[in-house]
């Protein structure tokens, strides 16, 4: 799998950092989308802001695998995993924590009809709301105009390249006609 982002601190709060070379949490993440392509946000409304379906990956556990049991646990819907995106390091400087996210892009196959959110996630308000790709990235634009959290910025910062990543992804399936 290839690197497709790097963020540093430099691109979060402008402050010029060298590079993390410890990886701190493997994580398994992207973009789920829906039979009319729309795409999957998870809301939380206790500090307004979004982000890609997505966490760590246990040990022992694939890296797929952790993307797919990320999806069913806070969307509530089973998917195939449908095209890889490649790698996102977050090089969390202040914290010494170097995030390595491995995205992909997935087609929600069916609904299971709950969520199984972690009380961390439950506490946030975070729940999946759908929308089409242009507006799910507004929405994350607009996460990152209102978020001063550190290390939510990063997390804000790394899903909407995530998201733009699968944008072009799709654009190019839809020239090839796939």
């Amino acid at each position: 799998m290839q690197w497709f982002a790097k963020i540093t601190d430099l691109d979060v709060v402008g402050e010029a950092s060298g590079e993390l070379s410890q990886v701190s949490r493997h994580a398994s993440r992207g973009v789920l989308l829906d039979d009319s392509m729309q795409v999957a946000l998870m809301y939380m409304s206790t500090v307004d802001i979004y982000k890609l379906p997505g966490g760590g990956v246990d040990e022992d556990e694939d890296i797929e695998a952790a993307f797919i049991r990320e999806i069913r646990e806070e969307t509530g819907y089973e998917a195939e995993i449908t095209h890889v995106l490649g790698i996102v390091d977050e090089h969390k400087q202040r914290t010494g924590f170097l995030q390595r996210s491995y995205c992909y892009m997935a087609h929600a196959l069916r609904e299971l009809g709950f969520a199984a959110l972690t009380e961390s996630e439950a506490k946030l308000g975070m729940k999946a709301v759908w929308m089409p790709i242009d507006q799910a990235l507004d929405c994350l634009e607009a996460s990152l105009r209102v978020c001063d959290d550190y290390s939510a910025r990063f997390m804000v910062m790394r899903d909407k390249r995530i998201l733009e990543e699968a944008k072009r992804v799709l654009a190019r399936c839809e020239i090839q006609g796939r």
